[in-house]
């Protein structure tokens, strides 16, 4: 490769690295060309895969201020650069590579933190973004109803005080004072 168009390249992984949330580096030797496009489809518009060499990478990679990754650019590499959910496409990875294991996760690096593949495949554990802001959403709504009950219950206990004491007045007089002697 002559060296405008490795210069080229670095450029390309350069700007992926500055673009991407995060970054998965994985071993792919084994795989077959139409399982690598199965992954490419199983990650979707969350990640982009790409098949890269080991040095340029890490060049592009020191050069996007992305530090960590240095030790996983050795033997056959591709990375995830990941523009959309991290989890989303941690999951996508790790499923991928249960039905075809000569995909290997490495590690990677998320929001300028490396990560370990145990780590990536915690993170693959996590629900989506969108559960866990239903979740939130759902615990604030059962917190502020609890509130509104909360705030509501003294009212409710006058207003049955004081139809128990209307009840008693009207069934016998049982409220009026007793006559002084």
């Amino acid at each position: 490769m002559a060296s405008h168009d490795k210069g080229e390249a670095v450029a390309e992984i350069k700007e992926k690295f500055e673009n991407s949330h995060a970054a998965v580096v994985t071993a792919y030797t084994g795989l077959t060309v139409a399982q690598l496009k199965e992954l490419r489809r199983s990650l979707g518009g969350s990640a982009q895969y790409r098949v890269a060499k080991n040095t340029l990478t890490k060049i592009a990679a020191n050069e996007a201020g992305v530090t960590g990754l240095d030790e996983f650019f050795k033997g056959s590499t591709a990375v995830a650069f990941v523009t959309g959910d991290p989890v989303e496409a941690a999951k996508g990875l790790r499923d991928f590579a249960k039905d075809n294991p000569a995909l290997v996760i490495k590690g990677g690096v998320l929001d300028g933190k490396a990560l370990s593949a145990d780590e990536i495949n915690k993170l693959a554990d996590l629900e989506s973004r969108e559960v866990l802001l239903a979740k939130l959403a759902g615990g604030m709504k059962a917190s502020m109803a609890k509130a509104a009950a909360t705030f509501q219950a003294p009212l409710v206990k006058f207003a049955r005080t004081a139809d128990a004491l209307r009840s008693k007045v009207e069934q016998g007089g049982a409220g009026e004072p007793a006559p002084a002697e």
